[in-house]
């Protein structure tokens, strides 16, 4: 969170307290915390355009956002099971508005709080009592961002694999520097993390810039597309809470599969973390001509390999997605690194003709799901060269999983552990003047690309505590890691398992992944 000042962090923490006691209650009558999450974003949208209205925010000759039929005012003036009636009725109605930011929120909605009683309550106490833009979104923003991030602690819903650690976002964000003249897309944006704090990195460093420029959002040169309809509502009700977009103009988010075909919009900057699902649930046909059958198949000439591996897929369509000159940063599984077959292609590719100078291995317990390994890539998209020389001559891997031991409860991930790889990666400096540190070592591409299957799951450091006998950890720690390593070397046996040819794993058997 993007939060400057005691005051405003002190707001926040209140605010992100009071919404997390009525997640409470309403836990109570059934609901999950992303059922809670979804109902507090449609109140709030209505709640907000109610008090925009109200302040004369909006053109007055200009069609209201929402009608008054099914607007705030329409709500808070009902008790009871006829409040009940008109919350469906509204839910239902505005959720007809497709291509706009309102429809992307209200699509498909439905009622999930069937008690009368805690709906009012909810309507009454929580939402009616706050002025949520009186104090400028980014303050409601934050708030609503900490409750998404308490949501993805309801694991059961698998609310988790659309959060991504806001101390990652954020590392990576700066080392990749977004800049006003950018278009930046995810696609795989989950709650829309990654894309709120690239525009925030903007706002905050080019204050004199104009707010058109400064915000970055306007004619759509910042969006995201996500597969779930319930994920891309969070995710539209983030953005519009951080400013970013207008409720009746055209949705930044695309409520579609990313994969389903070639990229209508190209993007000089890409920042993802796609799911880590081991299989599609399409087949994507390349140039090599092979196919597999699954549900569906899609016939994408711009991707040379054919694979049902969703992350390798997701990949080609980020390479596929960048303009000339452009960079990317994507969170990946070890799997990828490794796996032959196609992950070799695809690696080989890589290498050859884009311009991949940076790898951070991630360590385990900084996600929703235990065991995850996984790296970020860093890449650019280059010409080829005319004398055949590959684009990538160094590759440089920052090591901050060995020795490294984080919890999502007890020992979280900081934003200050990630300092000494930002200061490493030295970012607006060219990669000559980088230096080798323990942690931080450059690899050559002769010997990456002469490497088994072009192996680049690299490592050289040695765990100080299985050398250490006085630095045993807890039992209760132990015993955690050791499931987290079992998790890990499923999701790695079922990549081999893959390579080799074998049926899909089902979906209880899957590492789940984490977006935006």
């Amino acid at each position: 969170m993007n939060i400057e000042h005691p005051q405003e962090a002190a707001q926040t923490d209140a605010l992100v307290r009071k919404l997390v006691n009525y997640r409470d209650v309403l836990r109570d009558n059934g609901l999950s915390t992303i059922d809670y999450v979804e109902q507090l974003s449609f109140l709030l949208f209505l709640k907000m355009v109610h008090e925009q209205a109200e302040d004369g925010l909006t053109q007055e000759e200009s069609r209201p956002v929402v009608p008054d039929e099914y607007n705030w005012k329409s709500l808070s003036t009902k008790k009871g099971a006829a409040l009940e009636e008109h919350y469906r009725a509204v839910l239902t109605e505005l959720g007809k508005e497709s291509g706009t930011t309102l429809g992307v929120i209200f699509a498909k909605a439905q009622n999930k709080i069937t008690e009368p009683a805690l709906l009012e309550k909810l309507v009454v106490d929580l939402i009616g009592k706050e002025d949520w833009t009186i104090h400028g979104t980014d303050l409601k923003g934050d708030a609503y961002e900490g409750l998404l991030a308490k949501g993805a602690e309801d694991t059961k819903t698998g609310a988790g694999q659309y959060f991504t650690p806001r101390p990652l976002i954020d590392a990576m964000v700066e080392v990749m520097q977004p800049r006003p003249e950018d278009t930046i897309m995810d696609p795989a944006c989950g709650t829309g993390g990654f894309l709120i704090a690239a525009r925030s990195y903007i706002r905050e460093r080019h204050r004199n810039l104009p707010p058109h420029l400064r915000l970055n959002t306007s004619k759509r040169r910042i969006w995201g597309t996500e597969l779930v309809p319930g994920t891309a509502r969070l995710a539209a009700m983030n953005m519009l809470l951080h400013g970013m977009g207008d409720p009746d103009g055209p949705s930044l988010i695309d409520v579609a599969d990313a994969l389903a075909a070639k990229p209508s919009q190209h993007a000089s900057l890409i920042l993802a973390n796609p799911p880590f699902g081991k299989k599609s649930s399409i087949t994507v046909i390349g140039t090599d001509g092979k196919t597999e059958a699954q549900d569906m198949s899609y016939d994408r000439e711009d991707f040379r390999v054919t694979t049902t591996n969703k992350q390798l897929n997701f990949l080609q369509h980020i390479m596929a997605s960048l303009d000339m000159g452009g960079r990317a940063a994507v969170v990946l599984p070890d799997n990828v690194l490794f796996e032959g077959g196609a992950g070799e292609k695809i690696r080989t590719r890589l290498l050859k003709e884009f311009k991949l100078h940076t790898i951070l291995r991630l360590p385990t317990g900084i996600f929703y799901a235990g065991g995850v390994k996984a790296n970020v890539l860093f890449f650019e998209k280059h010409p080829y060269q005319l004398d055949g020389k590959p684009n990538t001559s160094k590759v440089w891997i920052y090591d901050f999983r060995t020795g490294q031991r984080f919890t999502l409860k007890t020992r979280p991930l900081r934003r200050s552990n990630l300092q000494d790889f930002v200061e490493c990666y030295g970012a607006g400096k060219p990669l000559s003047a980088r230096t080798e540190t323990e942690r931080f070592k450059c690899f050559d591409y002769e010997d990456l690309i002469a490497r088994d299957k072009v192996n680049l799951d690299i490592t050289w450091m040695k765990d100080p505590s299985l050398e250490d006998a006085d630095s045993l950890l807890p039992p209760a720690q132990i015993a955690r890691e050791i499931v987290e390593d079992l998790q890990a070397a499923l999701a790695e046996f079922a990549a081999i398992a893959e390579a080799l040819g074998s049926e899909e794993l089902p979906d209880s058997e899957r590492t789940e992944g984490y977006d935006g």
